[in-house]
């Protein structure tokens, strides 16, 4: 019996060329999508905010005179949201029954936003120069609820949009 050797085993094996991962079509693609998001990004965040102004804590500074006009009454608004509705008073008085809400919620439990803009529309035409309102929620009110009563206080809700009182300032009940 003979022993042949296998063509294969005689034949040198050449070695498999084994090329370089060429990543630079990646990286390039990977950088524009980076630089697009980082471009983008400025102009998406202008939907998502929300301009009100925090409370200030003291005196007016001394170099702002406060102005103040001896005749027309001081208003100092603020809209009170709870789970029983909305309660809205001024400095001086307390709009509705004291220890119900001025805006009572609907019978099956939303908010009356439109009964809330008509009454800042009333105030607003007894108090025509005045812009700020102070809005406060309890702790459980939904975020939703705060920011649309946001909306009802600061513009009407008709095809007018007139500005009501835009100068919101948040506070905590």
């Amino acid at each position: 019996m003979a022993f042949y050797y296998s063509r294969r085993k005689l034949k040198p094996r050449e070695e498999e060329e084994t090329g370089e991962l060429n990543i630079v079509p990646y990286l390039d693609i990977l950088m524009n999508l980076i630089l697009f998001m980082l471009l983008s990004i400025n102009g998406l965040a202008a939907f998502g905010i929300v301009n009100v102004s925090a409370p200030s804590y003291g005196g007016p500074s001394t170099s702002v005179a406060p102005e103040e006009n001896p005749e027309q009454p001081k208003l100092t608004l603020s809209v009170l949201i709870s789970k029983k509705g909305h309660f809205v008073n001024s400095e001086n008085t307390i709009l509705g029954k004291e220890g119900e809400p001025t805006i009572p919620v609907k019978a099956d439990g939303s908010y009356d936003y439109a009964a809330l803009n008509a009454q800042m529309v009333k105030i607003k035409s007894a108090f025509p120069a005045e812009t700020k309102v102070i809005v406060a929620a309890d702790p459980e009110t939904p975020y939703d609820a705060l920011i649309q009563t946001m909306d009802a206080v600061r513009e009407t809700q008709d095809k007018s949009h007139r500005v009501l009182f835009p100068d919101v300032t948040l506070g905590a009940i």
